[in-house]
């Protein structure tokens, strides 16, 4: 994998992210224990892929900035996106393994109340992260020179 690759690459992960913990909701919702397990993990392991891919990417590239090169409305529509988006991940790098203890623990009563916040904390960022993606590498990506 190139490092002009990894992007994608973190889109892909994020993208998986999101359909399991989508599927880890009804599973749960349903009553299917063992797959809802099943899925959530899937799920942490995949984000832990996209945020070696992620912090590798970065690190290489020497820094965190990405132009965007959306000009007018859109850009109004993406800095909110980003900026929510920012802030939810730093949320959940704490979140997502407190609520795993919590589980892992036996302690559902305490997993399913944090749950009811990381879950969709963790769906919104794994949605905008492809979403991100999309915005500067796909939709409206800067010129380069």
């Amino acid at each position: 994998m190139t490092l002009l690759q990894i992007p994608a690459f973190n889109a892909t992960m994020n993208g998986i992210a999101t359909v399991l913990i989508g599927t880890g909701f009804v599973m749960i919702k349903t009553g299917r224990v063992s797959a809802h397990r099943k899925c959530m993990m899937s799920a942490a392991v995949v984000s832990a892929l996209f945020l070696v891919g992620y912090v590798t990417y970065h690190t290489l590239r020497h820094g965190f900035h990405t132009p965007f090169g959306g000009t007018g409305w859109i850009r109004a529509v993406y800095f909110p996106m980003l900026i929510s988006h920012i802030i939810l991940a730093f949320a959940i790098a704490f979140l997502v393994p407190r609520t795993f203890i919590f589980a892992l623990k036996g302690d559902f009563v305490r997993h399913k109340a944090w749950a009811r916040v990381t879950f969709p904390i963790w769906f919104y960022v794994s949605v905008t992260g492809v979403l991100v993606y999309l915005f500067l590498y796909q939709w409206w990506p800067a010129a380069t020179l």
